[in-house]
């Protein structure tokens, strides 16, 4: 796993029960916003229809083989925003093969099974598959 989100997953697991959700929420304040091109025309985005609440991805690679990670998620849904929250900080400017080798179920190492539903953790499953699917499609289009 990338080191960056290592860390995170890291700091979530030596935490106590009680204070996972603070932390999940300070990841879900700290969730960048939309840049300009996304938030002017969100057909770059693509809604992950597997999560309760209207949630959009987009994985854009750069030239640099770096990719950006963009999340929208309504304030009204903290702990997905949570989670695309520690998506960002740990994958943001990873490269392709950082994020298409990212256990699908990392979130379990972290200890989020004790405060979140299992449908909320499907959903969390879902974003990831959802970023590695755009990922692989935006890196092969490239390459041919």
């Amino acid at each position: 796993m990338r080191p960056e989100l290592q860390e995170i997953v890291d700091d979530f697991a030596a935490s106590p029960k009680a204070m996972r959700l603070e932390l999940l929420l300070d990841f879900a304040n700290s969730l960048p916003a939309l840049p300009a091109h996304l938030a002017d025309d969100r057909s770059g985005l693509e809604q992950v229809v597997e999560c309760q609440t209207p949630f959009f991805v987009a994985a854009e690679p750069g030239p640099d083989g770096r990719v950006a990670l963009y999340f929208d998620a309504p304030p009204e849904a903290p702990t997905t925003r949570g989670y695309a929250g520690v998506l960002s900080a740990g994958l943001s400017g990873a490269t392709a093969e950082e994020i298409l080798t990212t256990p699908s179920d990392f979130y379990t190492a972290m200890g989020l099974s004790e405060i979140i539903s299992p449908l909320r953790l499907r959903g969390m499953g879902a974003i990831l598959g959802r970023l590695k699917r755009q990922v692989h499609q935006r890196v092969d289009g490239d390459a041919s």
